[in-house]
């Protein structure tokens, strides 16, 4: 079956799957659809976690930072699945036990103050819509290249099918969702995985692929490296053949960098509040431990391949893209050409480099996702350390000499001492998705992980999407701005209220689609800037909450503004205004301030609640009932 035909199977049963669970699922209730009613089996909830956190940046742009960054890229892995330990050991039972609806529901009620919750409902606010904006910006490249439509034009389409189960089937809806959408990535992920390591390595386990030899001997331009050389000494050696400063096994990021990176990514883990709110899903206290350490072993079985995918992807874009004929490369299939394809594959021999293999490459130019500029005008790709051309590529529209794509950017002069100079851009957040298609793996594989794709930055944007209207419906109209003040409840019939959060999940949703088309950054680096958000203003606030008796009202709302603004300062200064380092302090990275302003908000909070009143005795009873686990059996009533 043609490739396409796949992926519009593949893709369109998928969200017919989708589609069907949340009209099954609609919720009836304000529980059902902030916390589906409270009664999730911790297994499947530990399966709607796992999806509900690996979002595009994990299936998409994970694999494509280790790949480009090698070592340096670990940092994403170590933090991003350290973060779940701190999650199930420090915050997910206690927040069970205090048996709420939204993050800010704990911060408003420990702290006993509307103006700490409305703080909290800001901070989910940046936090969530920061994070959303990678989601929307993944499905758009999945769809743009599958779909073969615009990046635009699939985030639109994107908006539309979150919307149906996000605003119809609430938490509820999601939940089970997620645990299809999990099972599709999984597969979607592992099984090229497993391709691609049995093609490159002959082992069936990328884990063990990833520390295995090469099957093969190629040219990486500069010289031949040999079959029976180890994966990782093979990219190091082409790395340094290729004039790259620093090898594949190597970092350039510094001791420092590293740390505060991962700890940010730890810490923010676990303060991202659409994490957080599965824990309130689960029927007893116990449950969300073990929700927690399920959604680790799911999560881990993706994060323990994809350091094998990147070395990989690495890889293969060297050994088969390497000093290929453009023209040939990339035409259409001649009959004579399929022929000699088919001999090849019945002969056991690799067909990635063969004539008209290279479509894929044309396919993903046209998506403005992967750009080749012919500095050397002999019709043949090169890749090599250094830019090809300044800037994002920006095609005029007509063809080259070997019908490449023109672009109007200026070339970038080869480094000096460099025999060959770099041709090609490739965007590192198709890394994973192109990966199939670069070793010429079957077509149900490649249609297979576009569904993969979208699964992963669908499931993730429901959740954000959802925490966002939870906030605003439940927190800041319910509990703020209709709040009785004689009862401390909401002047809103559940119906309302009800009708709010969908209202508000619909403006998300308009409000995410605009951020995918006008994307502050790839996917991956959009995350990171969430989580040090959530590190320096989430996981304190709630650390503080849980441990502390002492902490008031004042200490944590100084604590919140102090982390959010100094760290989305610091990243709009370093990364929008001037990336130079003009406004860097101590050369800390914008991705790792994170975690020197959850430093901060600990200090700052500290100092100021001890130097005003501690908070009123039954707040201090609440939270020593809260750290003991006595009735952590038992359902906790909302």
């Amino acid at each position: 079956m043609e490739l396409q035909t796949l992926i519009y199977l593949f893709v369109g049963a998928s969200f017919a799957l989708y589609i069907g669970i949340a009209i099954w699922a609609k919720a009836a209730s304000t529980s059902d659809f902030y916390i589906a009613g409270g009664g999730v089996n911790p297994v499947m909830n530990g399966m709607a976690t796992a999806a509900d956190w690996m979002s595009a940046a994990s299936f998409i742009s994970l694999a494509g930072i280790v790949s480009l960054l090698g070592r340096d890229g670990t940092a994403y892995l170590m933090g991003w699945t350290g973060g779940y330990v701190l999650l199930a050991m420090l915050l997910a039972p206690y927040l069970r036990k205090f048996g709420k609806f939204t993050v800010p529901d704990f911060v408003g009620d420990r702290y006993y103050s509307d103006v700490a919750r409305t703080v909290a409902v800001i901070c989910v606010i940046f936090i969530s819509f920061t994070y959303v904006a990678g989601q929307m910006r993944g499905v758009g490249i999945v769809f743009s290249r599958f779909l073969q439509v615009d990046i635009d034009t699939g985030v639109v389409l994107g908006m539309a099918v979150v919307f149906v189960y996000a605003v119809l089937g609430g938490m509820k809806g999601i939940t089970y969702t997620q645990v299809a959408q999990y099972c599709v990535l999984i597969v979607a992920y592992t099984i090229p995985a497993i391709f691609l390591s049995l093609q490159i390595t002959g082992d069936f386990l990328p884990q063990m692929g990833f520390g295995g030899t090469i099957e093969f001997a190629f040219d990486n331009g500069v010289r031949e490296i040999p079959a029976g050389t180890y994966v990782l000494h093979a990219l190091d050696q082409s790395f340094k053949d290729l004039g790259f400063a620093i090898p594949y096994t190597e970092g350039r990021a510094g001791v420092w960098d590293t740390f505060l990176l991962t700890v940010a990514l730890m810490a923010g883990t676990a303060g991202l509040p659409h994490v957080i709110v599965r824990f309130f899903t689960v029927p007893r206290v116990r449950d969300a431990r073990i929700s927690a350490g399920w959604a680790l072993l799911f999560i881990s079985i993706l994060y323990t391949v994809c350091p094998a995918v990147g070395a990989f992807g690495r890889l293969n874009l060297i050994k088969n893209l390497q000093n290929n004929d453009y023209a040939a490369w990339t035409r259409e299939c001649t009959s004579e050409d399929l022929a000699n394809i088919q001999a090849a594959q019945r002969a056991g021999q690799d067909t990635a480099r063969m004539p008209c293999r290279g479509q894929w490459f044309a396919t993903w130019e046209n998506s403005g996702l992967i750009a080749w500029l012919d500095k050397n005008g002999d019709g043949k790709i090169q890749i090599a350390n250094g830019g090809a051309f300044k800037g994002k590529a920006a095609y005029t529209g007509e063809r080259g000499a070997s019908g490449e794509r023109l672009i109007s950017n200026e070339a970038v002069a080869t480094p000096a001492g460099q025999a060959v100079g770099n041709e090609v851009v490739v965007d590192r957040d198709i890394i994973v998705l192109a990966n199939p298609e670069i070793a010429a793996l079957p077509n149900w594989v490649i249609a297979l992980i576009a569904a993969g794709g979208l699964a992963a930055a669908l499931s993730t944007a429901a959740g954000l999407l959802l925490v966002i209207s939870s906030s605003i419906s439940h927190d800041l109209l319910g509990r703020v701005i209709y709040k009785d003040e004689a009862t401390g409840k909401s002047k809103l019939s559940e119906g309302q209220e009800l009708m709010a959060a969908r209202i508000a999940a619909a403006f998300a949703i308009l409000v995410a689609g605009y951020l995918g088309i006008n994307p502050p950054g790839f996917v991956a680096q959009v995350v990171a800037f969430a989580f040090g958000l959530a590190a320096a203003s989430f996981f304190p606030v709630i650390i503080n909450g849980i441990f502390d008796k002492r902490m008031n009202k004042e200490g944590a709302i100084a604590g919140m503004a102090v982390g959010l603004t100094l760290t989305f300062v610091y990243i709009v200064l370093n990364v929008f205004v001037d990336s130079s380092g003009t406004y860097k302090i101590f050369s800390i990275e914008a991705t790792g301030i994170g975690t020197v302003a959850m430093v901060i908000h600990f200090v700052v909070a500290y100092f100021v609640s001890r130097a005003t009143a501690a908070p009123p005795q039954e707040i201090q009873d609440m939270v020593e009932s809260i750290r003991i686990p006595r009735g952590a059996g038992d359902a906790v009533a909302h």
